[in-house]
């Protein structure tokens, strides 16, 4: 490929997700086919999304959730954010494949044949774009993926439209389920990596979501009634049967793609000192599946983690004093899932909401299974007096939205920014200063845009920067009120 066309083919994955008039000729293999079934196109999303953003979640998101420490080429653990190393850059991500799902869900609309395709893409439209606004806040979506039309420079919408707006995620997922429970065809959901097809699943998927996004946002809305309709309907995800999860396998070409970097740079991560205090207060099990003993420990009983954030040039880091990540996330990876949304999480937003008054349920119990689910999910047997100890619920006066939220945390490793999100909405698990802040010891409350959209789409670029203080990360989204 000519360096002219390799410029334009990053320009159309790039540039918001919209691809330019001419993209189609250039990115055209003429030994493929020109058109995607929606098998194949729903197969594809689920997957590149799926092994992208838990690659993400990894070598970035386990950063700025402080679950794991990067010990060189760690500018991004030390909150330079503008420079995105091994990870640390979601806009292709999240846009590349928002663009491949729109033409799923043209497709799905354009041929009655295909319609089965259009509740899944709504779902999966909500998804991402959540995702997508959670991490940068205003984003193009209104006019964003109309390459095609002609529409290269889009305009960013507010993140409340984007929420809450007649196209925008609430909306999309309600007009899902409506689409889901109306189906009265015969073709099959096609490519289903999630669900093999069940449109129950997706709905109970797209409920589970609704929960999700509406706890988000409750800050800055009464969500109380459509958060009890939802917990009164119970049809939500309650077991881990029912999670929009696919796993990885322990050898090429699906496994998780640690496992296929070279040696040294897996061996860049490691125990954060937040996540050693957080799993040994609560002397939690998990804690061998996360990470490693200390290299030099015989007794393999033995965890250290390192405060985030170290200037590799100034400190010199013996990396075998230190906990490395766990053996699944290399050797072991059929154990690794790729995460779009679970059980667990699930009763974790409910007994928040049960605890600050939005629903009238027990929060204890909703705990309790969250904790029971998430040990389940990551194949580690609950201790019989795990709920009866320090995770108690409100035991000896503990902040109980703080136990909600950090057991949450605790299962959400790897869930692409997840940790990082909740933190911001939050507050829990308190995280800690890094040591060599390049942020002015502040913590990033959002992604800055990135470097392309200013040379791509300025002028509307311009308007968003001026609106985050210049592009910067410690301006808060809109549903961030702490």
């Amino acid at each position: 490929m000519t360096t002219i066309k390799k410029l334009f083919f990053l320009i159309g994955i790039l540039a918001f997700g919209a691809c330019t008039k001419d993209f189609g000729d250039i990115n055209t293999n003429p030994n493929a086919p020109i058109d995607a079934n929606p098998n194949l196109l729903l197969r594809r999303v689920l997957y590149d999304y799926g092994e992208q953003m838990s690659y993400e979640g990894f070598t970035a998101g386990n950063l700025l959730g402080q679950y794991f420490t990067m010990v060189d080429f760690n500018l991004f653990d030390r909150h330079g954010l503008t420079d995105p190393q091994l990870g640390g850059n979601p806009w292709p991500v999240l846009y590349s494949n928002l663009r491949d799902n729109e033409i799923l869900l043209k497709k799905s609309r354009e041929n009655i044949a295909f319609s089965v395709y259009e509740g899944p893409a709504l779902i999966l439209k909500a998804y991402m774009t959540a995702a997508l606004t959670d991490i940068y806040g205003d984003v193009p979506y209104s006019e964003a993926l109309q390459g095609a039309e002609g529409n290269v420079t889009p305009a960013y919408d507010a993140q409340e439209a984007i929420y809450t707006g007649p196209d925008g995620i609430l909306a999309n997922l309600d007009q899902a389920t409506l689409l889901l429970q109306n189906y009265t065809g015969a073709q099959a959901i096609g490519g289903d990596i999630l669900f093999n097809g069940n449109r129950n699943a997706w709905i109970a998927f797209a409920n589970s979501l609704k929960i999700k996004y509406l706890m988000r946002i409750s800050a800055r809305r009464d969500v109380s009634a459509e958060l009890q309709a939802i917990y009164d309907g119970s049809n939500y995800q309650k077991t881990n049967a029912q999670n929009a999860v696919f796993s990885f396998t322990d050898g090429a070409p699906n496994n998780f793609r640690m496992a296929t970097l070279r040696a040294g740079d897996f061996n860049l991560y490691i125990m954060s000192q937040t996540a050693e205090d957080i799993f040994k207060g609560l002397n939690d099990p998990r804690m061998a599946v996360f990470y490693r003993p200390v290299g030099s420990d015989a007794t393999q009983t033995q965890y250290k983690g390192l405060l985030n954030g170290p200037n590799a040039a100034a400190t010199s880091i013996t990396v075998a004093n230190f906990s490395l990540t766990g053996r699944i996330f290399r050797e072991n990876t059929a154990r690794v899932k790729a995460n779009f949304m679970t059980a667990w999480e699930t009763q974790f937003f409910l007994a928040e909401a049960a605890e600050k008054g939005l629903i009238t349920a027990n929060a204890q119990t909703l705990y309790e299974t969250g904790v029971a689910l998430a040990f389940e999910y990551w194949q580690t047997p609950l201790p019989a007096d795990y709920l009866t100890g320090a995770a108690a619920y409100g035991q000896n006066g503990a902040n109980k939205l703080e136990q909600i939220i950090t057991q949450k945390w605790m299962a959400n490793t790897i869930n692409g920014y997840e940790g990082w999100i909740e933190f911001r909405r939050t507050g829990f698990p308190p995280l800690k200063t890094v040591q060599a802040s390049l942020n002015n010891n502040l913590y990033p409350v959002r992604m800055p845009y990135p470097t392309d959209e200013a040379a791509l789409n300025n002028a509307n670029f311009s308007e968003a920067a001026a609106k985050t203080g210049n592009n910067s990360f410690n301006t808060a989204v809109w549903w961030d009120v702490n």
